[in-house]
């Protein structure tokens, strides 16, 4: 009799995954690290710089009104007061619970505490709770839904919220939170005096389901279907609302409705179009509610949306979104590499995206883009010390690009601290009868499969080295799958069960392994993953990288600096037929560098411009580090795209 079936029965064509919650994993190793940091430095630092920059002076009704205040100095941005303060504010408490979870800090708790009833004093009898609105521009609450950021702001207050009550077992803000919700639900809906509007950015969608799964409330689950349904109808909701505040339409600044992706239903889309966070957001809610409701008529839209992005305008940093001037999206293939945006927070939605992807079944095509994102294109835009961070993201710098302290939009600090700080709820999913492992990560996970509670373990040096070892501690012998992400980078891949060796090909569907059996404690899984360096080539009508690879190990991308190979990145010419040795970097915790044999060009004569004669080659030792590990030391040039030969 077979210990496991085969992947055709292994996982329910239907089956609905879910996230465990922070509680639920502890995570050590690499990103152990990375948020002993958070809790330690960012946490703090993130509420510090919001304080400064004044945002608790505009949620407290008990501090002086702070009006249209001027523009003044937080960090090395000027800033002034902002409609979307709720929501930088609401992910920094997101932040500060994740760290609570990690280690106590009754210092850290004791201002969030604060914070929290800093919001309980503000909110109105009837349940409405924004800052902006209340302290600001008081008596213009839903009069701008599209240009403004009210159920935005809703949104995030609404994830700090599951956040703090998942993290520290405190109810209080996510009460505050469900009578928000709760009014929110009031004027919003398709009944007679409701509105039929939707929110600018997208967000209070995958918001609105957190809220529903932390509180078991329907009707939070029902809320965000409605305003992912009603995006787009038309007429629109937007002209309508326009005219009533007596602007002409047409006047729209970012002339069409593509920017916030409202530009039609969302299950007519196909193309991704407008501002990349909005766009990664929204597609993040359609996926959580089409998991929750069983909602097939998304996944079409879903399928087409994820296939343009990744195979026609993502960054091989996981980054995408070229264009400054709105912050998105452009055309197909452009992916300009020294003006790239590629802004921090989109990567970090793209991750959610994935994420959510992965509800509706086990699919490598989402666990591979989702780890990729994690690794480079968030990843950078928080410094090794968690004190600096990035907004814009490019694959190539002259040496003037560096992380800043704080930003007049200051949303990608808490956003890629969030992240990182719950990266064990991104590392599996649940359904009724299976476990899947997304990441491979140092970690112990408590969960409860098929009503059986599980404990998974993952012990492994990833992404250094390749081996992973998952040890499971069922509290009886259960029935269940045990779905495991084989990633698409590696080109060969040995499983044990239990020290024998498992035929991988016949369990395999859609880029994971599933093994079902009855699942016993003490029973074991090693993994082993090929981690040689690989080049990759762009698509020839991405112009700028033609000639060029770039280098990945593992799941990292990696990049080359001025600090180790000096400027003139640009002269470094690869041989195709090199082999790469692996060294510590000591300076940069636990980067691993990739170190070959190339050559360098040399003109000449450096003076002219232009010569007859070709440049000279000469040897040279070439270092490459991991795009995330960028701009820790001293400044210089970057490069990710590098020239080869042949």
């Amino acid at each position: 009799m077979n210990q496991y079936q085969s992947a055709s029965t292994a996982t329910p064509a239907q089956a609905k995954f879910r996230p465990p919650t922070v509680d639920q994993v502890r995570v050590e190793g690499f990103f152990g690290t990375r948020i002993d940091t958070i809790a330690t430095v960012t946490a703090h630092t993130l509420l510090d710089r919001c304080e400064q920059a004044g945002m608790l002076d505009q949620v407290d009704p008990d501090r002086p009104n702070p009006g249209l205040r001027i523009p003044f100095q937080a960090g090395n941005a000027t800033v002034s007061t902002q409609m979307f303060w709720d929501s930088d504010f609401g992910k920094s408490i997101e932040t500060a619970a994740y760290a609570l979870f990690r280690k106590p800090d009754p210092v850290l708790e004791a201002r969030v505490d604060a914070i929290v009833e800093a919001y309980a004093r503000l909110q109105d009898d009837d349940g409405y709770l924004n800052s902006w609105y209340q302290r600001i521009e008081p008596g213009k609450r839903w009069s701008n839904l599209r240009d403004c950021h009210e159920l935005y702001d809703a949104g995030h207050l609404m994830e700090r919220a599951v956040a703090y009550f998942h993290a520290t077992g405190k109810r209080r803000l996510l009460d505050i939170m469900a009578r928000y919700a709760d009014h929110i639900a009031t004027v919003f809906g398709p009944n007679p005096g409701q509105r039929r509007g939707y929110c600018g950015h997208p967000e209070i969608e995958l918001a609105l389901v957190k809220l529903g799964r932390a509180t078991g409330e329907q009707r939070y689950l029902d809320l965000a279907r409605f305003f992912i349904d009603e995006r787009g109808a038309q007429p629109s909701f937007y002209d309508a609302e326009a005219r009533a505040r007596g602007q002409d339409p047409v006047d729209y600044h970012f002339g069409t409705y593509q920017y916030m992706q409202a530009h039609e239903p969302v299950r007519e889309q196909r193309h991704v179009v407008g501002h990349a966070v909005r766009a990664a957001y929204l597609y993040a809610g359609m996926a959580d509610v089409s998991t929750e409701f069983g909602d097939a008529t998304l996944r079409p839209a879903l399928e087409a949306l994820w296939d343009h992005l990744t195979q026609k305008n993502l960054y091989v940093t996981g980054g995408f979104g070229p264009s400054a001037q709105n912050e998105g999206l452009t055309f197909d293939y452009d992916l300009p590499n020294e003006t790239a945006y590629a802004e921090t927070c989109a990567a970090v939605a793209l991750v959610f995206w994935a994420s959510r992807m992965l509800g509706l079944g086990a699919d490598g095509r989402y666990g591979d883009v989702m780890e990729r994102a994690l690794y480079n294109g968030a990843l950078a835009g928080l410094s090794l010390d968690g004190t600096r961070f990035f907004y814009e993201n490019p694959l190539e710098s002259r040496g003037a690009h560096h992380r800043w302290t704080w930003h007049r939009c200051p949303c990608c600090p808490p956003n890629i601290a969030r992240l990182v700080a719950s990266v064990g709820t991104y590392a599996y999913g649940v359904s009724d009868d299976t476990v899947a492992v997304h990441l491979y990560c140092e970690s112990v996970a408590d969960l409860v499969v098929g009503g059986t509670a599980l404990r998974l373990r993952q012990a492994t040096r990833y992404p250094a080295e390749g081996e992973v070892t998952v040890k499971l501690e069922p509290a009886t012998p259960s029935d269940f799958t045990l779905s495991l992400r084989l990633p698409g980078w590696a080109q060969s891949v040995t499983l044990r069960l239990n020290g024998e060796p498992v035929e991988t090909l016949a369990l395999t569907a859609q880029g994971y392994l599933h093994l079902r059996r009855c699942w016993t404690a003490g029973d074991r899984v090693d993994l082993s993953f090929d981690m040689s360096v690989r080049r990759l080539h762009a698509n020839p009508r991405i112009g700028v990288d033609q000639g060029r690879v770039a280098l990945m190990r593992g799941p990292l991308v990696y990049c080359l600096e001025g600090a180790d190979n000096g400027n003139t990145l640009n002269a470094v010419i690869l041989s195709p037929n090199s082999s790469f040795r692996c060294e510590a970097v000591a300076e940069l915790g636990d980067a691993v560098m990739l170190v070959t044999e190339s050559v360098r060009e040399v003109t000449a004569d450096p003076r002219a411009l232009y010569t007859v004669a070709a440049p000279e080659r000469a040897p040279t030792a070439t270092r490459a580090v991991p795009y995330y590990a960028w701009d820790n030391r001293a400044p210089g040039e970057m490069l990710v795209w590098v020239r080869q030969e042949g």
